[in-house]
């Protein structure tokens, strides 16, 4: 059998090396999106020839100026679940209205047995959040709030409670402009 030299299958080429370090998972892409992995899952399902192994990819992605998306990837190899992750998180990517560095008012959110509540803080603060709800914040570009989660710390339904309660944000002008009346009326 005669062999092939295909240049795409070769190792050594630069831009198949991958930069190795601490935050591997955080690095921006082309189009100003930085990428996160929040959590891979082995799933498996019984059929009747045995066992079938899948992965799930729970991904975030944002460019930390006020945007944001999350998506979930299923797949055969981890890579690909990932990939899936990332390409449905640049779909679902949402703006999330803000007041400065923090959120423009306080916000409960219930998504399965999750519930996160979110609170504007002041500058400096920082983000005070644990747990999955942190890497969609930070992505978002907030730089101060105060998180808490309530009920169940599932990853998934944690970061889909987040990413709910960042949709449902208002502002002040919003909400005048809603009900027809000027910010000092409110």
């Amino acid at each position: 059998m005669a062999e092939v030299n295909n240049k795409n299958n070769d190792k050594r080429r630069p831009e198949n090396n991958r930069p190795r370090g601490k935050r591997e998972d955080r690095k921006p892409v082309d189009d100003g999106l930085v990428k996160l992995m929040v959590n891979v899952r082995t799933v498996q399902k019984t059929v009747k020839g045995g066992r079938t192994l899948s992965f799930s990819a729970l991904c975030v992605v944002g460019d930390k100026k006020g945007r944001v998306g999350i998506g979930t990837g299923k797949a055969r190899e981890t890579v690909n679940a990932i990939e899936k992750g990332f390409n449905e998180a640049k779909k679902n990517m949402i703006t999330v209205n803000m007041d400065g560095t923090t959120i423009p008012h306080e916000i409960v959110m219930k998504y399965g047995a999750s519930t996160i509540s979110l609170k504007p803080a002041k500058q400096g603060t920082g983000v005070i959040a644990g747990g999955a709800a942190r890497p969609v914040l930070e992505l978002a570009g907030i730089k101060d709030i105060t998180a808490k989660n309530h009920g169940s710390n599932n990853k998934i339904n944690t970061v889909r409670a987040t990413f709910e309660a960042l949709k449902a944000l208002r502002t002040a002008e919003q909400i005048a402009a809603n009900r027809g009346k000027k910010v000092e009326e409110l």
